[in-house]
C-alpha cells in the first residue's frame, strides 16, 4: 500500500513538473507560439500579422469602387458609393471628402458643405481639403472664396501640382468670363 501511494506521489510530481509558468507573471501560456515554432505550411510565426494589426476597414471596398465611378466621371454613382462608405465608417475622413467632391460634381452644394464640414473635422486643414473646397468654390463662381482657399492650400504644399493646377486654373477663370 505504501509503495501504491508513493507511485502514484511520483507519479503526481511528474505531471505537475510538465506544466511550467512563466516566471514573470505566473500565467501558463498554451496557445502562443514559441519563437522557433512553425505553422502547419512551414512558415514561422514571427512575420505573420494578428486581426489587431490588420488595417482593413468596412469601407475599403466601397471607397475603392467610387474612386472607379469618380475617374469615369459617374459622379452619381460614385457619390452613393462614397455615402454607402460614410454609413459604414462615420470616422473615415477620405470617404467625406469623396462624397463632398461628387456633390460638387454634381452642383449639389448644400450637400457638399455638409459633407466638407464633417471632413474638416476628421482630416483637418490639409492641402488637399483647402484644395477641394476652393475647387468647391470656383464650381459655384464664388472666384475670390476659391482664391483664399486654393492660397491656404498653396501655403501648405507649395509644390503640388494639383493646387498649382487649380491655381492657373482659377486665373483662366477670371479672364475668360462667360456671360
Amino acid at each position: 500500500m505504501k509503495r501504491a501511494i508513493a507511485a502514484a506521489f511520483c507519479l503526481l510530481t511528474v505531471l505537475l513538473a510538465g506544466c511550467q509558468t512563466d516566471a514573470t507573471d505566473g500565467v501558463v501560456r498554451t496557445n502562443e507560439p514559441s519563437k522557433g515554432d512553425v505553422t502547419s505550411f512551414g512558415d514561422a510565426f514571427d512575420g505573420l500579422k494578428t486581426v489587431s494589426d490588420v488595417e482593413y476597414y468596412a469601407s475599403d471596398q466601397a471607397v475603392a469602387e467610387a474612386k472607379n465611378q469618380f475617374r469615369a466621371e459617374n459622379y452619381g454613382n460614385a457619390g452613393a458609393l462614397f455615402f454607402k462608405a460614410t454609413q459604414l465608417a462615420p470616422n473615415d475622413g477620405n470617404a467625406w471628402m469623396g462624397l463632398a467632391a461628387c456633390t460638387d460634381r454634381i452642383h449639389r452644394f448644400d450637400l457638399s458643405d455638409r459633407a466638407y464640414a464633417r471632413a474638416f473635422k476628421l482630416v483637418g486643414a490639409t492641402p488637399e481639403y483647402y484644395n477641394n473646397v476652393g475647387y468647391s468654390y470656383l464650381l459655384r463662381g464664388k472666384l475670390q472664396n476659391a482664391r483664399s482657399t486654393f492660397l491656404k492650400a498653396y501655403e501648405l504644399a507649395p509644390n503640388d501640382p494639383t493646387v498649382a493646377n487649380n491655381l492657373k486654373l482659377l486665373s483662366s477663370s477670371v479672364q475668360n468670363i462667360e456671360r
